[in-house]
């Protein structure tokens, strides 16, 4: 029986005194040794409040040592974690927290008030932790004391290791349910790929309730390695992460692409060593082609991927990006290969396969996929399309276009797709045209309904040099890259786009300003 927290007692076993966790923020380090018993005195005082095997345990704090010892001590419980993201509202968070039902809380002591008067009903204790000084933040647990009705199971792989809430389409955000198979399907692709050493370096810089935090934590835990933690506010400040990435000694990095352009444009990498870095890896969203030249100029050796999947798949489908990037290449590199495991098809909406080179939605099935949504029964059998053999394909929502060889190209998202005077347009395509303006620096399109002509296209930029370009110097631009239908309407120029707390484009912000 393989679960994530037997992984990690395996390394603590083999390198007890390697480094497991630093946090260069805080100027702390944990060792395997000193993890492993952290981690079994918080189980031990989340087993002996009554947490029990198929519990859920949420997760409310800032990125610590402290944190990674919570989130094993949970899974050494035989529960689930449920991580949230600490700088949200305490509403939405007590809402995930009732939502799945939760029999604890590990929370920084900061937020303890906030968490307890949101609660629905607010019925709870506190207990003290300890060790607030290893940890590297002052960690308490706050009990759900609502009369829970908890259905046990024993551990294995088949049963839950963590719930990632991810934005819902009715407003209310959706628990993504992963196994400790489903994970460990993943992580074993990693150590495939990646050659993980136990002198490597993993970079954590994807909040615990992002799922690329899965490979961040989890690969450098199985193989000895250390996790470095890069904390929120420095991870969006390029000229902090630039030299912490050098000095820490980081070897495998994982972010996503906005994080990389923000390195080459303001972190001065030329002023650092950054000879240690082996692999690059990026995810969440697409890799505009002139960015990705830039941080490949800036650090030429490591070997570069992108890596797909939506939180429902882990990753999927993964791409090496070639050594050398031909110089008349302009659109992004694909999504590429099926990994983990799984099997993927582009498909229509009855599932029936697409020929080569036609545009359908993304099917995954295999290893790696989640096993539903938490509470949400409809939501999951809507999410799956069974085929006659009976097996279960997760339909990703993104449109995607492969090649002979099963290397897929993305597209766009099937609700990113719109019609204007009868044409279908992919927002997404506009966004790569716009991209490839020598000042654009960022780029984020919308759209929105419009009695004239079905849609109103406008397009957020943000420029090299702060400046907006001229309306009809655009107009005479995108006339030259797209068709006359896809022409943005209005062009919106500002220092920077919204993001969200994942590092990716907030296009509901957009929407509402458009």
């Amino acid at each position: 029986m393989r679960t994530l927290s037997s992984v990690f007692a395996e390394s603590a076993r083999r390198f007890p005194n390697n480094t497991a966790v630093a946090d260069p923020t805080r100027g702390s380090r944990l060792s395997y040794r000193e993890l492993d018993s952290i981690s079994d005195h918080i189980r031990d005082a989340l087993v002996g409040g009554g947490v029990r095997q198929g519990d859920r345990v949420g997760l409310y704090a800032a990125k610590s040592c402290g944190s990674v010892a919570s989130v094993l001590a949970i899974l050494k419980a035989g529960a689930a974690y449920v991580p949230v993201d600490y700088a949200a509202p305490a509403e939405r968070n007590a809402f995930i927290f009732n939502d799945c039902d939760v029999a604890a809380v590990m929370v920084d002591r900061n937020l303890v008030g906030k968490l307890v008067d949101a609660f629905e009903p607010p019925n709870t204790v506190t207990t003290e932790v300890g060790h607030a000084a290893d940890l590297g933040v002052d960690l308490v647990i706050v009990w759900n004391a609502v009369t829970r009705h908890v259905e046990r199971s024993t551990v294995g792989d088949d049963s839950l290791s963590y719930i990632l809430y991810t934005s819902g389409s009715t407003g209310k955000p959706k628990g993504v349910m992963h196994t400790h198979s489903s994970a460990l399907s993943f992580v074993d692709w990693c150590s495939r790929t990646f050659d993980p050493l136990e002198t490597d370096r993993f970079s954590s810089h994807a909040s615990f309730h992002f799922d690329l935090s899965i490979l961040d934590l989890y690969v450098p835990l199985k193989h000895g390695a250390a996790i470095v933690l890069i904390g929120e506010d420095v991870g969006k400040n390029p000229s902090v992460l630039a030299p912490l990435i050098a000095e820490s000694g980081i070897t495998m990095w994982y972010s996503t692409p906005s994080i990389l352009r923000l390195l080459s444009e303001a972190g001065k990498l030329e002023q650092h060593d950054y000879s240690g870095l082996r692999v690059v890896n990026f995810a969440g969203e697409v890799f505009p082609l002139k960015h990705l030249r830039a941080i490949k100029s800036a650090w030429p050796d490591p070997r570069y991927f992108n890596l797909y999947g939506p939180t429902e798949t882990n990753v999927c489908t993964y791409f090496e990006v070639p050594v050398e990037i031909a110089e008349d290449r302009t659109e992004p590199y694909p999504i590429g290969f099926a990994c983990s495991g799984d099997r993927v098809v582009a498909a229509n909406d009855d599932g029936t396969k697409v020929p080569v080179g036609e545009p359908g939605e993304l099917f995954v099935s295999g290893g790696s996929v989640m096993s539903g949504y938490w509470n949400l029964a409809d939501r999951t059998a809507s999410a799956f399309y069974i085929d006659e053999n009976g097996v279960k394909w997760y339909r990703t929502g993104d449109i995607v276009v492969g090649d002979t060889d099963g290397c897929y190209a993305f597209v766009g998202r099937r609700d990113r797709m719109v019609k204007r005077r009868g044409y279908r347009i992919e927002l997404g395509e506009i966004e790569a045209a716009l991209y490839r303006h020598e000042n654009v620096s960022e780029v984020a399109v919308v759209a929105l309904p419009d009695e004239e002509n079905g849609v109103r296209i406008t397009a957020f930029l943000c420029t090299n040099d702060g400046k907006a370009i001229g309306l009809i110097a655009m107009k005479r631009y995108c006339s030259g890259m797209l068709p006359l239908y896809m022409i943005p309407d209005s062009f919106n120029y500002s220092e920077y786009l919204p993001k969200t707390s994942t590092d990716k484009i907030d296009y509901q912000t957009l929407l509402q300003s458009a």
